[in-house]
């Protein structure tokens, strides 16, 4: 009886002590928000202005604007993005090291996105505050993202130059028509502390930086270079490589054929980002062409694909799977084309 009491004793002291080791791991979400301080301070007042520089892109130049678009243009799925303050900055720079440092506490204890915005997102006053601003202009606020770096909203032309005092210009460059802002955007002081910036809003896209040089073969030992004479060719000409010449190309068949447990990507995920949608018959035919294992495939919905014909401004796109990544590592019994 009496070492019961004791026990019971010693259990009611060490509780506190529990309490405050859980708060200090990272899946204390709670606690960390509780711990983050609101970084708006001053009223929002719209006289009060600051610039986010460095918003303007390059071919957004005077000798290609076609003047302003159309005041009823979409503006579908901007990001007003968010920041750390330098405190969050610091410790999530840390945190990151010891993710990866073996004798850390916090090794390899890697934070769900909620987990990453509870710790090193802004206060949920303050996205209010950002989120409540954004509907005063008549925006529609779609979202918070989880990780809260970003806050999903949408409008038209003429909201985004009232609300960020810049225009949404057309310009032909090289005989193609893309969509831009003609200045910086602007925000009210008060809002800076938060708001790091928006996402780009210009429909200009990233092209390849490589030059296609022609193609050889070249035996090893040898410097006689020989033309490429692929055995796989479609009907347009194109050369195409199946995942068997990846294995062949980057020898990846040892991992295939290894003993006891081969490595063929059984019960593995892969995440590829895209720029557009993909029709999944085209993934079925892929993997039925070259005898791939089936596969769960899954395309998240997160972000939005309107109809590229259309005059419309979409800012963020639909993630892509790529066909060759879809079967990479899962087809043992695959023909080779080369």
């Amino acid at each position: 009886m009496f070492r019961n009491l004791l026990f019971i004793l010693a259990l009611i002291l060490a509780l506190p002590a529990f309490r405050v080791a859980a708060q200090t791991t990272p899946d204390s979400t709670a606690a960390a928000q509780a711990a983050v301080p609101a970084r708006i301070t001053q009223a929002i007042d719209e006289t009060q202005l600051v610039r986010l520089k460095g918003n303007v892109h390059p071919l957004a130049r005077p000798e290609f604007d076609q003047g302003p678009v159309s005041s009823e243009l979409p503006m579908q799925r901007m990001l007003l993005v968010l920041k750390r303050s330098v405190e969050q900055e610091s410790a999530l720079a840390q945190l990151m090291v010891d993710q990866q440092n073996a004798t850390s506490q916090n090794y390899h204890k890697w934070l769900t996105p909620e987990q990453f915005g509870t710790q090193f997102g802004p206060s949920d006053v303050d996205i209010q505050t950002a989120v409540t601003w954004l509907e005063s202009h008549g925006f529609q606020v779609a979202k918070v993202t989880k990780g809260k770096i970003a806050v999903e909203f949408s409008g038209n032309a003429a909201q985004v130059k009232e609300a960020f005092r810049t225009e949404i210009h057309k310009y032909n460059v090289n005989g193609e028509v893309h969509l831009a802002n003609a200045s910086d955007p602007q925000i009210p002081a008060a809002l800076s502390p938060v708001v790091h910036g928006l996402a780009p809003l210009n429909n200009f896209r990233a092209k390849p930086a490589h030059r296609v040089a022609g193609e050889f073969t070249k035996p090893i030992g040898s410097t006689e270079a020989k033309s490429v004479n692929p055995e796989f060719t479609t009907s347009g000409g194109f050369f195409a490589i199946g995942p068997t010449d990846f294995a062949t190309i980057y020898n990846v068949l040892p991992l295939w054929n290894a003993t006891p447990t081969p490595v063929d990507g059984t019960g593995k995920s892969i995440a590829v980002i895209g720029v557009s949608n993909i029709n999944l018959q085209d993934v079925q035919d892929f993997r039925t062409l070259f005898v791939c294992r089936r596969v769960e495939l899954r395309i998240p919905l997160s972000w939005s694909l309107t109809d590229p014909t259309r005059e419309s401004l979409t800012l963020a796109r639909k993630p892509k799977p790529s066909l060759m990544l879809s079967g990479l590592g899962l087809w043992p019994k695959a023909p080779r084309f080369t």
